[in-house]
């Protein structure tokens, strides 16, 4: 689904020529708008009158993210293409401008147009209009397409125009210039003044410095007022970092506090530490815990998320159980904070995260398992705001910018920048991790001394998983409103899906439950294509298919190794696993993945067969099938330099996989998860 923007109409109150002349000024490059690098003109062209002028130009941004990041995707710098069309006689400026940058996979369009107020000649109307479509996003194109025109939205309003920078700086002044005459305060008066007129409470200065930090009088002020307006006994430290989240805007912190305190009593989240039980899965598998304290004296968490079995933990617990588990960290990150205050001599208000990401792999990109960390991440930013000091985001592989690009549009600007993301073991060195922890509590798995607490996690076992009816309905919805298709295999009728590469190095991932039968999974490769499907796959052998989700594209007439050839070794699947995996393409033409029926081998012993033989002969006689699949294509030129990760990432979780199952300890290809 295409996501559109349209402005509302802009009057600035200057007249066209003014306009233009502004507007120009912007090219090569303008240091107003800091993410507008530079231009380079493509093709210009004037009419002999020289009324009417047309220029292309390929325009240079900086994209908003860290340098590490920036990094891993493989560009710099997006690139965009702008065509304007100037009318000096009817006094009109067209731009029409695409992305260049990623164009085969996200298509971004803008219009824009200046005009001459239709009631002032003297006035000049702007409007804008944009529409977004994701092509390709891991079946997120939604999602993104949301995210993005959000961020589209907001980011236009900030380099609208040169215009804009001058009236924010004038705004900002009569904000300042108002605070000096609250309640009829002269204009001379100084701030100082005006804080002991707002606030005849003052706070007490050994009390700041002791529990609060350094602030300034004006800040004093806020927290005051905002403290007196609630007629509430709440803590200052509470309110103070609703205040910082709002640059002391008092309107906005108080809006945002107040939803906060409605939240919390709904909730009962006062008492969550008192009456919150973790449920034992979350003990075993939950890769996260509390782990001394960095060097600023705040308390330290750690998270493990490379190791984390995200499905699992969903299936098992549902997006609820996960979410509370993750308020009643941040209700014991508030309390800790406080007891470090007591301990330390200082104002502790925030807590340090170290994010390990080593085995982070395609796997943790499942698409209930990302939605239910959106919400969480909506949650906490909306109720826990500047509770985060510090972000270590450590051993980041190159699959992380995805992840990066699904979550960071939902986490407030100042938290972001508070991130420190390491690749590798970039870490260890100066700059690194050591200038924040000490070293003689850096965990054992990170290269350190210090013996680590936290659950090294594995595969929530298959017994703990919850039945659709167990779950609450929005976590049933979560689960069965999927992206994945579903197909039937019969016996002696595989089912194939045929994908088509025109470039070699294109990497096609898989990830497919078996969730009835066991199957052998194929991957191959053919220079032409195939015919199309039979209608009627089945009636060869006597069966006519139920649902007429089977699809055969192999004739019976190919030979292995001269009309197709196998790319990938067969993988046999058993009922109820995920697999995940991933094949980077070498050559163009088509490929087929295909799910087997498989099965039994004949009784190789003379012993009297066990139970598990007979149910799984009983099972064979029913000769069919079922999975439920989703796959997906990635051109090598948007991820340059990821390929390796991509390959690799069906194997994060082989180790885990083989510590937990015996079965899989024999398994030597590395796409089973579990």
């Amino acid at each position: 689904m295409v996501q559109k923007y349209q402005s509302p109409v802009r009057v600035y109150k200057h007249p066209f020529e003014l306009v233009m002349a502004a507007y120009e000024r912007r090219f090569p490059t303008c240091h107003l708008i800091p993410m507008f690098v530079d231009s380079d003109v493509i093709s210009e062209e004037t009419s002999e009158d020289r009324s009417f002028h047309r220029i292309e130009r390929r325009c240079k941004l900086d994209v908003d993210a860290p340098r590490l990041l920036k990094r891993i995707a493989g560009v710099d710098y997006v690139y965009f293409i702008q065509k304007n069309s100037l009318n000096h006689r009817e006094r009109t400026l067209h731009i029409e401008s695409h992305n260049e940058t990623f164009s085969n996979r996200v298509i971004i369009h803008e219009l824009c147009c200046y005009s001459v107020h239709p009631e002032n000649e003297e006035w000049t109307c702007f409007e804008q209009s944009a529409s977004l479509d994701i092509k390709s996003f891991f079946g997120f194109e939604s999602t993104v397409e949301k995210i993005a025109m959000k961020q589209y939205a907001s980011s236009i309003k900030k380099v609208g125009s040169h215009t804009a920078f001058f009236k924010n700086h004038i705004h900002t002044c009569w904000f300042i210039f108002q605070l000096a005459i609250v309640d009829d305060l002269e204009p001379e008066s100084n701030l100082n003044g005006a804080k002991q007129h707002l606030c005849l409470d003052k706070l007490d200065a050994d009390y700041i410095k002791r529990y609060l930090g350094d602030l300034t009088p004006l800040q004093e002020s806020c927290l005051i007022r905002l403290r007196r307006w609630l007629q509430e006994t709440h803590k200052d430290e509470h309110i103070l970092r609703f205040l910082r989240a709002r640059d002391f805007n008092i309107d906005k912190a108080r809006e945002i506090l107040c939803q906060s305190l409605t939240w919390r009593k709904q909730h009962q989240v006062d008492y969550l530490l008192d009456t919150w039980s973790s449920p034992h899965v979350l003990h075993d598998y939950y890769t996260g815990g509390w782990h001394h304290h960095d060097k600023d004296g705040r308390p330290l968490y750690i998270l493990r998320l490379g190791h984390m079995d995200t499905k699992g933990l969903v299936r098992a617990l549902g997006e609820e159980s996960l979410l509370r588990h993750v308020l009643s960290i941040n209700e014991e990150g508030l309390r800790r904070c406080e007891e470090n205050t007591k301990v330390f001599g200082r104002p502790i208000s925030c807590w340090t995260c170290l994010v390990d990401l080593e085995g982070l792999n395609m796997r943790h990109l499942w698409r209930p398992g990302v939605k239910a960390l959106l919400r969480i991440i909506e949650v906490v930013e909306a109720n826990y705001p500047e509770t985060l000091g510090r972000l270590l985001i450590l051993r980041a592989p190159r699959v992380f910018p995805v992840l990066w690009t699904l979550v960071s549009p939902f986490i407030d600007e100042n938290t972001r920048k508070k991130f420190l993301i390491y690749a590798g073991n970039d870490y260890q060195g100066p700059g690194g991790l050591v200038d924040y922890i000490d070293k003689e509590i850096i965990p054992d798995f990170l290269g350190g001394e210090c013996m680590c607490e936290v659950p090294e996690g594995g595969l929530v076992p298959k017994s703990l998983y919850r039945t659709a009816e167990e779950l609450e309905n929005d976590e049933i919805r979560l689960w069965t409103e999927t992206i994945y298709q579903s197909a039937s295999i019969f016996k002696g009728a595989p089912h194939e899906l045929l994908i088509e590469i025109i470039d070699a190095s294109s990497v096609i991932t898989w990830d497919f439950d078996v969730c009835k039968g066991d199957v052998i999974f194929n991957i191959y490769h053919s220079k032409r294509a195939p015919q199309p499907p039979r209608k009627d796959p089945l009636a060869t052998h006597g069966i006519t298919s139920p649902a007429g989700n089977n699809v055969q594209l192999i004739d019976k007439s190919w030979l292995l190794g001269q009309d197709y050839s196998m790319v990938e070794s067969p993988l046999t699947c058993k009922e109820g696993e995920s697999v995940q995996g991933s094949h980077v393409t070498r050559w163009p033409g088509f490929y087929i993945l295909q799910w087997k029926f498989h099965s039994m081998p004949a009784c190789a012993t003379t012993n009297l067969p066990r139970v598990d033989d007979v149910l799984a002969t009983l099972q064979v006689s029913s000769h069919k099938c079922k999975v439920m699949y989703y796959t997906e294509v990635l051109g090598s030129e948007d991820f340059r330099g990821s390929m390796t990760s991509l390959e690799s990432s069906h194997s994060g979780f082989s180790q885990l996989s083989a510590a937990t199952t015996s079965s899989s300890q024999s398994q030597s290809n590395s796409m089973i998860s579990r």
